[in-house]
């Protein structure tokens, strides 16, 4: 049988004070206006005289930019339309070796890409699908099972 000690010190523990809801104010590196896309535009450019190689890196350049300065912190759901359709659109327009430009990456950009994939899956466009797929299998294969879980348990929505 149980023994009863008649303590109830466990319960005057305030467990609400753990709750990560409380917390989202102290984010500090939060980017709010989001990634540039004046900057992204002029990567994203086309110039007959410059070099294929010179080409992939504005590209991976223009992704980098995208990923680095996410709006994961902001409030305002239309800068966060920006940033994602900004970063559907680089992704859709990516000229060059994707394989390079995953293992460029680190694990936290390897995150935000997956975030701004399935982002990208939440309104396809035209042909958006195929090559989102595409990037999913490559960061999948870079980022393992573990970058899938983070990025569909993290609240911080892109």
């Amino acid at each position: 049988m149980a023994k009863n000690t008649g303590s109830s010190k466990f319960r005057k523990v305030d467990v609400d004070q753990y709750d990560e809801d409380r917390y989202e104010d102290d984010i500090i590196d939060a980017v709010e206006e989001g990634p540039n896309e004046i900057e992204v535009n002029n990567l994203l450019q086309r110039y007959p005289f410059i070099e294929v190689l010179d080409i992939t890196d504005k590209y991976q350049e223009a992704l980098q930019h995208v990923l680095q300065n996410a709006p994961v912190g902001s409030k305002n759901q239309a800068v966060k339309d920006r940033a994602a359709n900004l970063a559907v659109r680089v992704l859709t327009s990516f000229k060059g070796d994707m394989d390079q430009c995953i293992k460029s990456l680190d694990n936290r950009s390897i995150d935000m890409l997956m975030k701004y994939i399935y982002r990208g899956f939440e309104t396809p466009s035209e042909n958006s699908s195929a090559v989102l797929l595409t990037w999913h299998q490559k960061a999948f294969a870079a980022g393992g099972l573990g970058s899938i879980m983070r990025v569909l348990t993290d609240r911080k929505r892109v």
